[in-house]
């Protein structure tokens, strides 16, 4: 009896310690004082650095939630749009490619001062294309509004 106890602790403990290899978040936070109710159209920043025009997989996420968008690359303050959306995208090697986490800013658009943040963090194990993310991160932001 004794044995099959520490047979069975010893199982548990090893699926418990594996799953820590499958990392996911995707969590969006409104600033205090920040109201993203009146916010209806968007300029997405494109970050010279990005490779994978995410810019464009968010654009498609924040349409999809009713948002008048438009990207392109930084312009001077104040933009014409209700809001700004710049992002980091952070990609990792294993085996190919992938993006690990995109971290999301939504951002007044006079003074770039963040009104709203989302990260959509996917390890190896649990990894989603960059429109899967754009779109977890665009609909932590919509969340964290109401």
């Amino acid at each position: 009896m004794l044995q099959r106890v520490f047979a069975a602790s010893c199982l548990a403990l090893g699926l418990a310690s594996m799953t820590g290899c499958a990392v996911n978040r995707a969590e969006g936070h409104l600033m205090a004082d920040a109201d993203l109710s009146k916010v209806k159209t968007l300029y997405v920043v494109h970050n010279d650095a990005d490779k994978h025009d995410i810019d464009k997989d968010l654009k498609t996420a924040f349409e999809k939630r009713g948002f008048v968008v438009t990207n392109g690359p930084a312009q001077p303050t104040p933009y014409a749009q209700d809001a700004v959306v710049t992002y980091i995208d952070k990609w990792m090697w294993d085996i190919t490619m992938y993006l690990l986490e995109l971290q999301v800013t939504v951002r007044n658009p006079s003074n770039s001062f963040p009104l709203a943040t989302a990260d959509s963090l996917h390890t190896s194990l649990s990894r989603k294309s960059p429109a899967e993310m754009a779109d977890e991160a665009a609909a932590s932001i919509v969340a964290a509004k109401h």
